[in-house]
């Protein structure tokens, strides 16, 4: 009997848990929000909250089960967001069910948009806003219509 096992499994060994989370976490840091289940927002939330206090305090190292690229991002941009915040750095927001197996879809995104930067260009000094949202639409079913069979043509042989 086991007791105090605590965690989502997922119907996975540890390995594929371990890399199925580091490429959620790493693909919220660097793509601002991500469309996932429900379970399995609620299973990182914390893990990412986590991070982003470690990385306000500078105690972020590598092999944080983030990637290189993620971890750069997290410190140069992210953190720096958030240091005013004592907690609270992601939302979820419920956007529907997923249409083949009925599995409840969130969107997981930071709470704090990113600030706007400027950009020196050639003429001039130019606003570059933050990362526009992707529009994110239900999925819905897609009505797919068999092409009619093609008539076989028949050559008629001349005598």
């Amino acid at each position: 009997m086991k007791k105090s096992v605590f965690g989502r499994k997922f119907k996975r060994d540890v390995d594929e848990r371990k890399a199925l989370f580091k490429n959620l976490v790493s693909s919220l840091i660097l793509e601002e929000r991500i469309e996932t289940t429900e379970q399995k927002a609620k299973a990182i939330k914390a893990d990412v909250e986590k991070l982003v206090t470690k990385a306000k305090k500078n105690t972020l190292k590598e092999g944080e089960n983030i990637t290189p690229k993620a971890l750069k991002k997290m410190i140069e941009s992210v953190a720096p967001r958030f240091k005013d915040r004592n907690g609270g750095y992601t939302r979820i927001t419920r956007v529907g069910k997923r249409f083949g197996d009925d599995a409840f879809m969130v969107v997981l995104e930071w709470v704090e948009k990113a600030p706007v930067v400027l950009v020196n260009t050639e003429k001039g000094t130019a606003k570059k806003a933050a990362p526009e949202k992707k529009e994110i639409k239900k999925e819905t079913p897609k009505k797919t219509a068999k092409p009619a069979p093609k008539k076989k043509e028949v050559k008629e042989k001349k005598k």
